[in-house]
């Protein structure tokens, strides 16, 4: 009954946006989006505002230049170029990164000083993938009530709403994303990184300097890029399935 209540009401939101499914080409499927792409974006400041205040933000100008260097050519080359991609770095040991709503990312200065340029590339077109396919927007979707989200997606929302946005953003952050979401991050991270001129397989070495790192931790080591993810071994298998196509492809 519940279920049967809830397409009902979304379908009662999409008569009154006269909004229709779109075609989004890093899925590949039509999916119905109720948060336009200004009130995701939107989200995603407030969001920023709210990590710059819980993590140190590193200020080396060198590292920045690198990663928004590597990031911006990805970004170029991804599925999505109706909004501006921010890449920020947060000081931290950890091999770690993640995205916001709204082409906001974050890497940790770990991972940026143990990475190669290919290895982080993908590891930024792997969360590129995740705006790409708006998994953020989409759980955020799922999570919040029909009234919250069609006020979003009408530009009226008040900071109550706005702030009820963030919360789910975060808790989809450390929760993790699904499994098949995660599968798709890492094909779009092989994809985009072949295409921007990067060597596909650094999501391969990276991985496995991923699996070392866990390994020498042990249950210490916590990690968002592992939590809630498919097994490393699988995602590697997959990720080495993806170069393989995309190689027979040029022949």
């Amino acid at each position: 009954m519940l279920g049967k209540f809830k397409l009902i009401s979304l379908s009662f939101i999409c008569l009154l946006l006269g909004c229709t499914t779109i075609y989004n080409p890093a899925t590949e499927r039509n999916e119905i989006i109720l948060i336009d792409s200004k009130s995701e974006v939107a989200l995603g400041r407030n969001m920023d505002r709210q990590v710059r205040q819980k993590y140190e933000i590193v200020d080396d100008a060198a590292a920045i230049s690198r990663l928004n260097r590597i990031g911006q050519k990805v970004a170029a080359n991804c599925d999505r170029k109706d909004i501006a991609y921010h890449f920020s770095i947060i000081k931290d040991k950890e091999f770690n990164a993640f995205a916001s709503p709204g082409g906001f990312i974050y890497v940790n200065s770990g991972l940026i000083e143990a990475a190669t340029d290919d290895e982080l590339a993908c590891v930024v077109a792997h969360e590129i993938g995740h705006v790409a396919a708006r998994h953020s927007v989409k759980r955020i979707q799922t999570v919040l009530g029909y009234q919250i989200v069609m006020s979003i997606a009408l530009g009226l929302s008040g900071a109550e709403n706005v702030s009820s946005a963030v919360n789910v953003a975060f808790n989809v952050i450390n929760l993790g994303y699904s499994r098949s979401d995660e599968n798709l991050a890492d094909k779009l991270s092989v994809k985009y990184a072949k295409r921007s001129g990067f060597n596909p397989y650094g999501m391969v070495t990276f991985f496995e300097k991923l699996r070392k790192e866990s390994e020498r931790k042990g249950p210490r080591l916590q990690i968002e890029f592992l939590s809630s993810h498919p097994n490393i071994e699988e995602r590697i298998k997959n990720v080495k399935n993806e170069i393989a196509k995309l190689e027979q492809q040029k022949q």
